[in-house]
């Protein structure tokens, strides 16, 4: 990874883009990526989409998500306490001791999920929940909390950042899926720095809200109205402690992409991305989902008349924490088959089963 990309990875994902709230982050990558593309399009609610090549009639469609988890600020109590609600699948175990940014009008604002010591809580009776979860920002009062710009509907991320461990992994939070809108961009990237002429648009898209229900992805199918929809996200590594792989598969960080099987991906085009796979000896792993992905795949699959959709996932550990893992060969891999997947599709091909 050269050094300009590797900047952009790391300033990328440090900035916080919570459900809803996503605009700075979007602004990000926009920047890095508008070099690569010929036009961009903007939706209402914040989804970005660069194009290369918009007069074109085939639309095939390259997408990741640029949302985050997060909480709101719920109540505020007299003695200036915080109590929340998710924004998406927010762990409220791991929320205790953890510091945040509470972001308001006025700038961030720093605080901590408080808690009290081992020594004066009941077993069971004080484990986290939704209930007893707070955040302290240092205020003795409710009016002080106010003060500081913070209300009922302000956002809240943890304060962590991206970082390497052992040369091998990069580890954070918002991997899931901060490191799409990454790689869909090096995608771009390598098409316009290898002078690919592509014979069909290009629309790299990084869909909102993907974490409160595929809504970004829903508004912004409806608008291009795609003929192919590639989609990257995050699935588990299921080869780290107490995950249970008779009914989640075996899935490793390190050992490549993976590839989903399931109704929403179209089987002729999950064949050709194997292919490519196989020819170009990139290594790859494979799932299978009993119904939906749970993945943006689910809203391009059933949007419009229906449209050709494939998931490729990168291996995670540790889903929906602070400390997210992936492993960097992953990540170039994943880059990579996404890319030659595109460059090698004819314009025009049709995926239907029976023609």
């Amino acid at each position: 990874m050269n050094k300009d990309s590797k900047e952009f990875l790391f300033k990328y994902l440090n900035n916080a883009s919570p459900t809803g709230f996503e605009a700075e982050g979007q602004k990000l990558w926009l920047d890095y990526i508008r070099p690569y593309i010929d036009d961009y399009i903007s939706d209402t609610y914040g989804s970005l989409v660069g194009v290369i090549n918009p007069e074109a009639k085939y639309k095939v469609v390259i997408e990741a998500h640029a949302d985050e988890i997060s909480w709101f600020v719920n109540y505020i109590t007299d003695q200036g306490y915080i109590y929340v609600i998710r924004n998406g699948g927010s762990d409220h175990q791991i929320a205790p001791s953890k510091k945040v940014n509470l972001h308001t009008k006025k700038g961030i604002v720093k605080g901590v999920f408080g808690w009290p010591a081992i020594h004066v809580r009941k077993e069971k009776e004080d484990a986290p929940t939704l209930k007893n979860i707070f955040v302290d920002v240092g205020a003795s009062s409710k009016e002080e909390v106010e003060n500081m710009g913070i209300h009922p509907g302000t956002v809240i991320t943890f304060d962590d950042e991206l970082m390497e461990l052992n040369e091998k992994y990069l580890v954070g939070r918002a991997l899931d899926n901060r490191i799409g809108g990454f790689m869909i961009a090096q995608v771009a990237r390598k098409i316009k720095e290898n002078k690919i002429d592509l014979p069909f648009g290009l629309y790299v898209v990084n869909a909102v809200q993907e974490e409160i229900g595929l809504r970004g992805a829903e508004m912004i199918a409806h608008k291009i109205k795609p003929d192919v929809a590639i989609v990257t996200d995050v699935t588990h590594d299921t080869n780290s402690p107490m995950y249970d792989k008779i009914t989640s598969g075996d899935i490793s960080c390190g050992k490549g992409p993976t590839v989903c099987y399931g109704p929403a991906v179209q089987n002729n085009l999950l064949d050709m991305i194997i292919g490519v796979a196989e020819k170009k000896e990139i290594p790859f792993q494979r799932r299978a989902s009993s119904r939906s992905t749970g993945t943006d795949t689910d809203a391009f699959a059933y949007s419009n008349e229906g449209v050709a959709s494939a998931l490729i996932s990168i291996p995670l550990k540790y889903m929906h924490t602070t400390v997210e893992m992936c492993a960097y060969d992953d990540l170039e891999q994943t880059i990579d088959l996404i890319y030659e997947t595109v460059v090698q599709l004819p314009s025009g091909h049709d995926f239907r089963y029976i023609k």
